[in-house]
């Protein structure tokens, strides 16, 4: 599912917009934005902002996946955001096993340095999309 968020704390305002997958574009990749003040000048580091852009199919069956392989029940959310490890409490067998699963699922093979950079449910998603695209 393709969303898109933003979130301003630094003067207490917030704003949050989920945006369905036919509102973004596919060419959109993962943002992150931040946007403060100091001395009166804009900077980097209050706020963020981040668009995901894997198509919601995707998404589903990689979440599939991750629900099967943990066995979580079907109470636990699981979602873009998801964290493996802090969240879903999956262990490093974990990770590895998700991973062969995903490989098996899409066609696709993922090398070590690429698997050690998903944290989220999301990371996987748009890992996937690009390794599918060069397929």
């Amino acid at each position: 599912m393709a969303s898109a968020s933003a979130t301003y704390l630094k003067y207490g305002c917030s704003v949050n917009k989920v945006f369905n997958a036919s509102q973004i574009s596919r060419g959109v990749k993962l943002v992150s934005v931040g946007w403060g003040r100091t001395a009166g000048f804009p900077s980097l580091g209050t706020s963020r902002f981040h668009v995901a852009a894997a198509k919601a199919e995707t998404v589903d069956k990689v979440i599939s996946i991750v629900r099967k392989q943990l066995a979580l029940p079907a109470e636990t959310e699981v979602g873009p955001e998801s964290m493996f490890s802090k969240d879903l409490g999956a262990d490093s067998l974990d990770t590895v096993e998700i991973v062969m699963a995903l490989e098996e699922e899409f066609g696709i093979a993922v090398e070590e340095e690429n698997s050690e950079n998903i944290a989220t449910v999301q990371d996987a998603c748009d890992l996937i999309e690009k390794l599918v695209e060069k397929k």
